[in-house]
């Protein structure tokens, strides 16, 4: 296409696919954010790792095209010479398993083996031995990503797809969308809160957990909500050589930040819904993640909270999987969201493929046609079972 593209959303992904229309095809995007603080958006707020032990081809897939991104992306985003830095350590991942997820662990490991995921499958003793700091008098296996997962700085990737995207010539403007025009089975423009209407040949919604009340205008009941996730920063004086990103069987994770670490864990009672940021659950962590710190990591006996924050997944309720592609219905509306925790991992690539989507009409990098929102109308979930 040659004409207009709209993208509601300036988070990662709105800011990456607005990047690759770019760069790849020449369009210049208008995003809209509502937002240009990114005090409350999932991009800024979130712990910000990458893993390829997925137990779905499609989430590998994803996140091993975003990693090679992520592995240049100085030189994929400089701008005047700048080139941006993510400071992405790759220290893995380790998932533990009991004996009663032991079956889960493995089947998850077959399926990463065929997608040439470097990860080891170890037992107890081998555990032991290559982490001695980890108690594993319980534990059956873990898998450990020996290689492509760790962490980044999520605000960092953000904001150089942010200003490269602009360098190229797209526009962000800082407004709320209230209102969307559509006709005869196409889109056709929309209004913003101040009054103004933009026309467009193309939209594209990326706005995460605010999708869903524009996914409805176009008739198209979105089944993603806002799940406050905690995250809690410790410092201890627990040494621990070659620390990954630990997850433990209970679902409580931790990883090395900075001087310290930082955790968290699956919400409790009330706190699993569309809970204000600000209302940390601190007794999350006395009550749950430290005791299970302790038992885990011995080490972690000593330790002391130093602060916390909270952030949204954009969850998908259907099947926790990201929804990607055309609108039902509509030949030039499309969306992407509800990664359910792991949209920054994958921004890079599902922006380069949603941006070949829209300006050509097809998928060239990766087929992303498994993540369609057609499977919600057709009632076919993608399940996918690592989901933290």
């Amino acid at each position: 296409m040659n004409g207009r593209v709209l993208v509601i959303g300036g988070g990662v992904m709105g800011a990456a696919t607005a990047y690759f229309l770019a760069a790849r095809h020449g369009l210049r995007a208008t995003v809209f954010e509502r937002d240009p603080t990114y005090s409350r958006a999932s991009s800024a707020l979130s712990a910000s790792s990458i893993r390829q032990q997925f137990s779905t081809e499609i989430n590998i897939r994803l996140s091993q095209s975003s990693l090679e991104f992520y592995r240049r992306i100085g030189d994929e985003l400089a701008v005047d010479g700048e080139r941006p830095d993510v400071g992405l350590s790759e220290r893995g991942y380790l998932f533990l398993a009991t004996r009663a997820g032991l079956d889960v662990l493995r089947a998850n490991h077959t399926v990463q083996v065929a997608c040439n995921v470097s990860a080891s499958l170890l037992d107890a003793k081998a555990l032991h031995g290559r982490l001695p700091w980890l108690a594993t008098d319980d534990l059956a296996a873990g898998s450990l990503g020996e290689s492509g997962e760790g962490w980044f700085d999520g605000y960092a990737a953000l904001m150089a797809f942010r200003h490269k995207a602009a360098a190229l010539g797209a526009t962000f403007e800082s407004q709320d969308v209230c209102r969307i025009h559509q006709s005869g089975g196409r889109f056709r423009g929309l209004q913003v809160r101040d009054g103004r209407c933009f026309d467009g040949d193309a939209l594209v919604i990326a706005a995460g957990v605010w999708s869903a009340p524009l996914a409805s205008q176009f008739g198209f009941t979105l089944p993603v909500v806002a799940r406050k996730r905690d995250v809690f920063v410790f410092n201890s004086p627990a040494a621990l050589p070659a620390c990954p990103l630990v997850i433990d069987p209970s679902g409580v994770w931790f990883r090395p930040e900075g001087r310290g670490f930082i955790a968290g864990a699956p919400p409790r009672g009330a706190d699993i819904d569309d809970a204000p940021l600000e209302a940390i659950d601190h007794g999350l962590f006395e009550e749950v993640i430290w005791p299970t710190l302790a038992r885990r990591v011995p080490a972690f006996e000593a330790l002391r909270a130093t602060g916390a924050w909270a952030g949204y997944y954009e969850y998908n309720t259907f099947d926790q999987n990201g929804i990607v592609g055309a609108l039902p219905g509509y030949e030039n509306a499309f969306i992407a969201c509800g990664f359910s925790g792991h949209g920054i991992q994958q921004a890079p690539a599902v922006g380069r493929a949603l941006a070949e989507r829209v300006a050509l009409g097809r998928y060239d990098s990766l087929d992303l046609a498994p993540l369609s929102p057609q499977r919600i109308v057709e009632r076919r979930p993608l399940r996918e079972r690592n989901v933290i």
